[in-house]
């Protein structure tokens, strides 16, 4: 299991939110965390490399960009679980994903330019993990909330 200490958790914190537009971001982070920049920048690359980042970057709304967004919901047997999280993370679509206690206890979204490249997209999913039970909940309204995961 990979483990963080107190810094890294400052640091996950911090950049969730008003992440500076600046030609010098991570400078600017570290100063007010108390680090050098090049200390930073290697925790960060460290928390990439771990997993615990998946990616740092821009969230836009999709439909004004011209592309669609669906919430997915999939029934993932325990044993399936990593295999399942690994393959699905490694769709650039795929933006969020976390597990919850429910029969559908690994819930993701996805976005891409159609939605027959979002459906397409979760019939090689299931082929390629054995997970048939996946429901694709395309948004009716669309509600823009902060996603900030505090961690302690």
């Amino acid at each position: 299991m990979v483990r963080i200490d107190e810094i890294d958790k400052k640091i996950i914190n911090r950049i969730q939110t008003f992440f500076p537009i600046d030609p010098n971001p991570y400078m600017i982070i570290a100063s007010e965390l108390g680090l050098s920049e090049d200390e930073l920048i290697s925790r960060v690359r460290r928390l990439k490399e771990d997993g615990i980042i998946r990616r740092i970057g821009g969230n836009f709304g999709p439909y004004k960009l011209g592309f669609f967004s669906t919430l997915c919901a999939a029934s993932v047997p325990d044993k399936k679980v990593s295999l399942f999280t690994k393959i699905v993370n490694g769709y650039s679509g795929v933006t969020h994903n976390y597990m919850r206690s429910h029969r559908y206890n690994i819930w993701f979204t996805f976005i891409a330019e159609s939605m027959e490249v979002i459906e397409s997209n979760l019939r090689e999913i299931s082929e390629r993990t054995g997970v048939d039970d996946i429901l694709n909940l395309p948004a009716t309204d669309v509600f823009k909330i902060s996603a900030n995961f505090k961690v302690t």
